[in-house]
């Protein structure tokens, strides 16, 4: 039996059964030289007792597999078993191009990686390091020392070996969007999705896609704001073009339809909700509406310390504008402070799993 002081291990008693599979995929290149592209790794478990008939199905971030979901960089069990224990079968995915899932050079675009200085400076030393005012009120790291967050302290160095290579370009959307247009089809019965991050865009694309496949949506920190990026540090928007589609980078289905992104007409707010969060991009009105969007409950939520809460409302601005159920959650609202992006790895793991899943027992029930 491994040692528990050097090789984290924990129980597993809640799954009854688990696989894995492949969604998605074709095959790509001249005659003869055929390679399997855009398939997404799957994997599942299913609980003794399945207390819930809607599945979770977790999307991860950008660099990420869904390793994120199974194990915290200190040993403790992920989100997946948390959500087994209360009864929901659960799917896992690493993305086309990234993690289990091939990635076919020449075809799939060009990789790259971050570094660990820009991971302690965006989320796990971001008391000391980050440049948003909301980074000094970091509480949730796991670990202690004096490298606590950086290179050298023992969670850190297991969470960067996690962090991967993943598509620079915009090929990773199209790529996802039909990976999990199959992964939801197999599964054939509605699912809830919970995303974060990178993830959130992509689950956006697959509710319009498949709207009846999808019972609800719970977003952590989804991708954002629409239209351009933002300098944090500068607490101002830059010229970079960002989800032209509002919260994505694909075109969704809008009513009245919408041929091209600028027929959006967005307009910046007068002012901002506060002095260290941007205001945000908005239709101009009558907004065109989310259609297959529109019975999906969405909750979305944000952390205190996040780089994202200087942009993060506008998501769920823009979704409630366009006729979407969005419930914006400022996490230290629900008694969840010091949170950082990385949440799902934070000390506090569980009781934010908990709350999603009293969300849940209200809106999938």
């Amino acid at each position: 039996m491994p040692s528990a002081s050097r090789i984290p291990t924990f129980s597993t008693e809640d799954v009854a059964r688990t696989g894995f599979f492949y969604a998605g995929g074709k095959y790509v290149g001249p005659p003869g030289k055929e390679v399997m592209d855009g398939a997404e790794y799957v994997e599942v478990m299913v609980p003794k007792k399945i207390r819930h008939p809607y599945p979770i199905v977790i999307f991860h971030g950008a660099g990420q597999t869904g390793t994120d979901w199974l194990q915290t960089p200190d040993g403790r069990p992920g989100w997946t078993y948390f959500f087994l224990k209360q009864g929901y079968t659960v799917y896992m995915v690493d993305y086309p191009a990234r993690g289990r899932s091939a990635y076919v050079p020449d075809v799939d675009g060009g990789l790259t990686i971050r570094t660990a200085p820009n991971l302690e400076q965006v989320f796990t030393d971001i008391g000391a390091q980050g440049n948003w005012p909301q980074a000094k009120k970091f509480t949730q790291w796991p670990g202690e020392g004096p490298n606590h967050g950086k290179m050298g302290d023992p969670v850190f160095d297991r969470f960067a070996k996690t962090q991967v290579q993943f598509l620079a370009g915009g090929k990773q959307a199209q790529l996802n969007l039909d990976a999990h247009t199959a992964l939801l089809d197999i599964i054939g019965t509605p699912v809830i999705l919970l995303t974060h991050s990178q993830g959130g865009e992509f689950g956006w694309q697959i509710a319009d896609a498949r709207p009846k496949l999808v019972k609800a949506i719970i977003t952590a920190e989804p991708v954002g704001p629409p239209i351009k990026g933002v300098d944090i540090a500068k607490i101002a928007y830059n010229q970079n073009a960002n989800l032209s589609w509002g919260v994505t980078s694909l075109p969704l289905h809008y009513d009245p339809p919408v041929n091209d992104p600028s027929e959006l007409q967005p307009v910046l707010e007068e002012k901002s909700e506060g002095p260290d969060v941007v205001p945000c991009y908005l239709q101009k009105e009558p907004a065109h509406k989310l259609v297959n969007l529109k019975d999906i409950p969405v909750l979305d939520v944000s952390g205190e310390a996040s780089y994202h809460r200087v942009f993060d409302s506008c998501i769920a601005k823009w979704l409630n504008q366009a006729g979407v159920k969005t419930e914006y959650v400022k996490m230290e609202d629900a008694g969840l402070t010091g949170n950082e992006h990385e949440m799902m790895l934070d000390k506090n793991s569980d009781e934010i799993a908990k709350f999603f899943a009293t969300w849940l027992d209200k809106h999938a029930h």
